[in-house]
């Protein structure tokens, strides 16, 4: 059961509206997670401390990436200026995005109305221009190809960012972390506390804290050296660092480098090193419209038909495929 709560430092006054902006293809996650904290807010509270609609471009009903669709209360249109806006994206976000989102967008910004992205959202706003000089966040996996293609942005890896006017969320739990705390802001943490509770979200993240798993976790080995060595990997993929001079940054021999990804990651550390870097180049092919000569050398391929080579070896696909596969 909800207990009716009244923190001493929440406010009282006036009704606080969000204004969901649903986009073809949005995550459900990211959405539902931030709708139902408002809903739990109000329960906590006894009484509507916020409200919130769906809109969406033509007002017409929109499909969520897990097939859902949803029906809307509007089109895009002027909002009022203390409303709080929220962009739900997903996959495809750049086929999702239309030049008549965009103008709006830059019109509501310019009227003063502070903007949240969820997930790839960062994206459109970036395209916008909603972005520029700011620090924002992004689902890691689409980190590379945002910031390849917005230079201006400050990108982290944060879980979600607050920069003035502008919010973003990196996707998935990470929409619930977000507004938990601008409840927190408006309404006081005791409200934000119990929305937690509601939703049984005992790890709360802040602004500070990484959306993807620490190495060790991620690859499942807890060793620190191998773990320091994977990280400088993920860190150079551009100018790639020899297997060699890695072992010699960390203090062991190339032989000992060697047996520890044997053992652990049952590859060797260039083959390894490789992988990365393919991952990446299928991450820009897949979501940028970049050259694949230019995808090849933002992945330290310095030879075009070297980079086509390996690709195929590892897809069973040439990049020129794969980026022609997307195209439909």
């Amino acid at each position: 059961m909800v207990q009716n709560t009244t923190p001493n430092n929440a406010q009282t006054d006036g009704q606080c509206r969000y204004v969901f902006v649903l986009v073809n293809e949005f995550t459900l996650l990211s959405f539902a997670g931030a709708v139902d904290a408002l809903r739990i807010a109000n329960r906590a509270s006894g009484r509507e401390i916020y409200d919130w609609v769906l809109l969406s471009e033509g007002g017409q009903p929109v499909t969520c990436s897990a097939g859902a669709v949803f029906q809307v209360d509007g089109d895009l249109g002027e909002l009022k200026r203390d409303d709080i806006m929220v962009i739900c994206s997903g996959v495809n976000v750049q086929s999702n995005c239309s030049q008549k989102l965009l103008n709006w967008l830059r019109r509501e910004a310019r009227r003063g109305v502070k903007i949240a992205g969820l997930c790839t959202a960062s994206h459109i706003m970036a395209k916008a221009g909603l972005l520029t000089d700011k620090r924002a966040t992004i689902h890691w996996e689409n980190h590379d190809s945002f910031a390849e293609e917005f230079d201006d942005v400050e990108l982290t890896k944060r879980v979600f960012v607050i920069d003035g006017s502008r919010m973003t969320a990196a996707g998935g739990t990470a929409s619930m972390d977000l507004m938990l705390k601008l409840i927190a802001q408006q309404r006081g943490e005791e409200i934000a506390n119990v929305v937690a509770d509601q939703q049984i979200y005992t790890s709360i993240r802040t602004d500070r804290d990484s959306q993807r798993l620490s190495v060790p976790t991620r690859i499942g080995v807890r060793h620190p050296k191998l773990s320091e060595v994977i990280q400088r990997m993920e860190a150079n993929i551009e100018e790639p660092i020899s297997p060699s001079v890695l072992a010699t940054e960390v203090g062991m021999s190339t032989r000992q480098l060697e047996r520890l990804f044997r053992r652990y990651l049952n590859r060797s550390p260039k083959r390894y090193y490789m992988e990365l870097r393919l991952q990446k180049a299928r991450n820009l092919l897949m979501q940028t419209n970049m050259s694949v000569i230019n995808v090849a050398l933002a992945c330290g391929f310095s030879s075009p038909s070297h980079f086509s080579k390996c690709y195929r070896s590892h897809y069973e696909t040439t990049p020129y495929r794969e980026r022609g596969s997307q195209s439909g």
